[in-house]
């Protein structure tokens, strides 16, 4: 039996191939058969330009549909995926490129001029364009292939993508997922979140992250679905959108920006069955309210790059705000201590993983994947997090991000929650800059709302001394206009550490 995602995916297309797959915000149509054509001739145009299996196609462009069928056909041929960040500058072009070695390298045609020497430098053989229309090279060279492939046949921990993840703590990693971790992640999900060909996906997240490219088309793909493509979410065409479909998976912003929507009401959501949050943490604020404009309780789960999703709030049952529910089937998660021993309930401890949705490895990095795995093969997550007495888990932040103050361990999700309880607070972030005494000093970053102009640093250090342990609270609170985050929403608190290592 051939291991290929896309056999997979193609097993599950609609009996009739008319169906449409998916609809762009100009209102184009790609149906089933669309799917299966253009990723033929995408297909058949890598190997005629004498890529192999196993040959990495990198591709940093837009969101379009071409996009995605360039994903698919990159995967359908056998060779591996490398989706960037279009936010990725020079250098860091650079390095991905010289660390990954692409046969191919598609760009925007703006990007060509200065792409072009660092992929050829890399030793890739071929640079393609394509942009938000799907126009470009690619799709020219694509246009003269034959619209038939063969689906490449491959083993299950053959490799089907790499992503490389943030590098926030040093130079970024490249997580190997083999066409195993996609299939077996999507399946879980698919049926988890009760995902069938009734359903239309509103799709407004990028196609260069986990969630976007394999969460969302998966579920998709898996089920017979149709997806509605937007390029960037606008809140009020998402809800326009809510009329004609049935699921909506977003990052945090995606809801906050909805609430600030007076259209966003329950008639607004009467064919809505799903909403879905991840990438960074929901607001247990965020959570309530958007349960009392619309009725519906958003689902928080929980995954990273090289794990896919690992927990969900339940389908049936509650959705407990703050919490990122129950490891998913077949997946086993355990809150461990430092010797890699599993705590119990109510305590803090590092998160492991095990499960076929666990990457191979780090791409070139041996010595580095020994180190991220336990003796009896979890994988460390780098989260923080505790399970309620009820199997319900919470992540209360990085390892990287514990503060160690004074010899005490300060979590900072525990302060960011009492803070963001105080009027005046829109949000904060908690975090540790170097003290002489203490070894790191607690610090607390804050954002205001409209009404909390006025509200001060002593003000919000003498209200969390009534409820926090005195090391835990902040020795110092600064304000910002707003908190920095990357693409999928995530507060860089690296970014806050290095602007605050040195205030005093």
């Amino acid at each position: 039996m051939n291991a290929n995602l896309y056999s997979l995916i193609a097993g599950c297309f609609p009996p009739s191939a008319a169906t449409p797959v998916l609809i762009d915000e100009d209102g184009a149509t790609y149906t089933y058969e669309d799917l299966e054509r253009e990723t033929a001739r995408l297909a058949q145009m890598l190997v005629s330009l004498g890529l192999e299996k196993g040959d990495r196609v990198a591709a940093q462009v837009e969101k379009s549909p071409q996009a995605l069928f360039l994903y698919l056909a990159t995967v359908r041929a056998g060779m591996v995926y490398l989706p960037l960040n279009t936010a990725y500058q020079h250098d860091e072009i650079d390095y991905f490129f010289s660390d990954a070695q692409p046969a191919l390298v598609v760009c925007r045609p703006q990007a060509l001029s200065w792409i072009k020497p660092l992929a050829e430098r890399a030793g890739a053989r071929h640079v393609l364009t394509l942009d938000e229309r799907g126009g470009g090279t690619l799709a020219e060279a694509a246009a003269a292939q034959a619209a038939r492939f063969e689906t490449v046949e491959v083993e299950e921990d053959d490799l089907a993508c790499i992503i490389y993840t943030s590098g926030t703590t040093g130079r970024s990693k490249g997580a190997m997922l083999s066409h195993r971790n996609l299939s077996s992640n999507g399946l879980t999900l698919r049926d988890c979140w009760r995902f069938s060909s009734d359903d239309v996906l509103i799709h407004a997240l990028p196609l260069f992250h986990v969630h976007g490219l394999f969460v969302a088309v998966h579920c998709a793909l898996l089920s017979g679905a149709r997806m509605l493509f937007h390029r960037k979410f606008d809140a009020r065409a998402i809800l326009g959108d809510f009329s004609r479909a049935t699921v909506l998976m977003g990052v945090p912003t995606f809801y906050t920006r909805l609430l600030h929507e007076p259209a966003l009401t329950r008639e607004a959501c009467r064919g809505m069955r799903l909403f879905v949050s991840g990438s960074a943490p929901l607001l247990a604020e965020t959570h309530q309210a958007f349960g009392e404009r619309t009725g519906h309780s958003i689902l928080e789960r929980y995954g990273m790059s090289e794990a896919g999703m690992m927990t969900s709030n339940p389908y049936d049952g509650e959705r407990r705000p703050g919490t990122v529910g129950f490891p998913l089937p077949g997946i086993a998660v355990r809150v461990a201590d430092e010797q890699d021993r599993p705590l119990p309930a109510g305590s803090i401890g590092a998160i492991q993983v095990k499960g076929p949705n666990v990457f191979l490895g780090y791409w070139r990095m041996p010595e580095k994947t020994r180190e991220e795995f336990t003796a009896d093969g979890f994988f460390r997550t780098g989260d923080l997090g505790v399970f309620s007495s009820d199997g319900y888990l919470s992540i209360v932040g990085r390892a990287k991000d514990l503060v160690i103050t004074g010899g005490y361990n300060v979590y900072p999700k525990e302060i960011e929650l009492a803070i963001d309880q105080i009027p005046g607070v829109l949000e904060s972030a908690v975090i540790g800059v170097p003290h002489p005494d203490f070894g790191e000093a607690v610090t607390a970053v804050v954002v205001r709302d409209q009404a909390g102009a006025g509200l001060t640093e002593e003000a919000i250090i003498r209200h969390l001394k009534g409820q926090l342990a005195g090391y835990k609270v902040p020795k110092r609170v600064h304000f910002v206009g707003e908190l920095p985050r990357n693409t999928m929403g995530k507060v860089q608190k690296n970014v806050l550490r290095e602007k605050f290592s040195k205030a005093s």
